[in-house]
C-alpha cells in the first residue's frame, strides 16, 4: 500500500530535478552581459556619435542607388551584392560583428531563419545575399520607406491573416529568381532554442520549384555566451532595446548556412516538419561550435 505514494513522489522527484537541469542549462548558454556604467553626458555623447555614424551609412546606401541606378530595377538578383554591403555598415553601427562559418550559397532560393532580434536583418544581409519582406505600409515611410524600395525589399500587403496572399506574392519572387527571406517563427527569441515553425509561407518554394536555405544566427558577447541585450522578447520596448544596444560592448554574430533542402521532394506538413527538425539541430550544432 505504501509503494504507490513512494513510486510517485519518486517520479515528481526526478520530474523536478529534469527541470533543474534544463533551467541550469539555460543559464549557463545565456550570458549576462554588463553594459558599461556611463553618466548621462557620455550616454548623450555616444548616441549623438551612433546617430551620425548612422546618418552616414544611409547616405552611402542612398549614394549606391543612385551611382549604380540601383533604383531603375530594384529586384534584380544581382542587386544583392550592394544590399550585402549596405548591412555590412548598417551592423558596424550597431556594435555587431559577422562571422561567417563555411560557405553560404548564392542561389535563388527561400531563405528561413531563426529569429532573436530586429537586428537579424542586417546580420542577414551581411552574409547572405537576400532580399527582405516588409509590410507594404514601411514604403511610405520617410526616407526609410524610399531606400528599402530602391535596396530592393519585397512589400508584401497583408489582409486579416491572408496568408494565403502573401504566399502568392513570395512565389512570384521567387519564379522571379529573386532569393527571399523570412523568418518562420513569427516571432523573436532569446536565440536559445527555436520556436515553432509556421510552415504555411514554405508552400511558396514547391510552388515556385525553388530550394529552401536555412540560415541560422548565434549572438555571442565577449564571455562568450549567447548575448543577453540584443534579444527583443517579453514586454521591453523598441527604445528601450536600442538604447541598450547601442551602449553593449562589441557582441558577434556568428552565421551558418545548412545544406539547401530541396522542396519538390515535399509537402507543406513535410517540409515544415523539416525545416523545424533542421533548424533546431542546427542551432544546437551552432552553440556547440561557438560557445564556450
Amino acid at each position: 500500500m505504501s509503494q504507490q505514494p513512494l513510486a510517485q513522489s519518486d517520479q515528481k522527484s526526478d520530474q523536478s530535478n529534469q527541470q533543474q537541469n534544463n533551467q541550469n542549462q539555460h543559464n549557463n548558454s545565456v550570458g549576462k552581459t554588463q553594459l558599461p556604467q556611463r553618466n548621462l553626458l557620455l550616454r548623450i555623447t555616444l548616441y549623438i556619435i551612433k546617430f551620425f555614424h548612422l546618418l552616414l551609412v544611409i547616405f552611402k546606401g542612398f549614394y549606391l542607388i543612385f551611382s549604380k541606378k540601383l533604383y531603375k530595377n530594384p529586384n534584380d538578383p544581382s542587386n544583392t551584392r550592394y544590399v550585402q554591403y549596405f548591412c555590412r555598415e548598417l551592423s558596424s553601427v550597431f556594435n555587431v560583428k559577422v562571422q561567417v562559418h563555411g560557405e553560404i550559397a548564392r542561389h535563388p532560393a527561400l531563405w528561413v531563419s531563426n529569429h532573436i532580434s530586429w537586428l537579424d536583418v542586417a546580420v542577414l544581409g551581411s552574409g547572405a545575399r537576400v532580399f527582405f519582406l516588409a509590410k507594404a505600409e514601411v514604403a511610405s515611410w520617410p526616407i526609410i520607406g524610399k531606400l528599402a524600395r530602391w535596396g530592393g525589399t519585397l512589400f508584401i500587403r497583408r489582409g486579416s491573416g491572408d496568408s494565403v496572399l502573401i504566399k502568392d506574392q513570395i512565389t512570384e519572387f521567387l519564379k522571379q529568381d529573386s532569393p527571399v527571406l523570412f523568418f518562420p517563427e513569427a516571432t523573436t527569441t532569446d536565440g536559445t532554442r527555436v520556436k515553432k515553425v509556421h510552415g504555411k509561407l514554405l508552400a511558396s518554394a514547391i510552388e515556385a520549384q525553388k530550394p529552401v536555405q536555412i540560415c541560422l544566427i548565434a549572438y555571442v558577447n565577449h564571455q562568450g555566451q549567447l548575448d543577453n541585450i540584443i534579444p527583443f522578447i517579453g514586454d521591453q520596448g523598441f527604445v528601450q532595446n536600442l538604447t541598450q544596444v547601442l551602449q553593449m560592448p562589441v557582441v558577434t554574430a556568428h552565421l551558418v548556412a545548412l545544406p539547401a533542402i530541396d522542396s519538390r521532394e515535399h509537402t507543406v506538413q513535410s517540409l515544415t516538419a523539416l525545416v523545424q527538425k533542421e533548424m533546431q539541430e542546427g542551432l544546437e550544432k551552432l552553440h556547440q561550435d561557438v560557445l564556450a
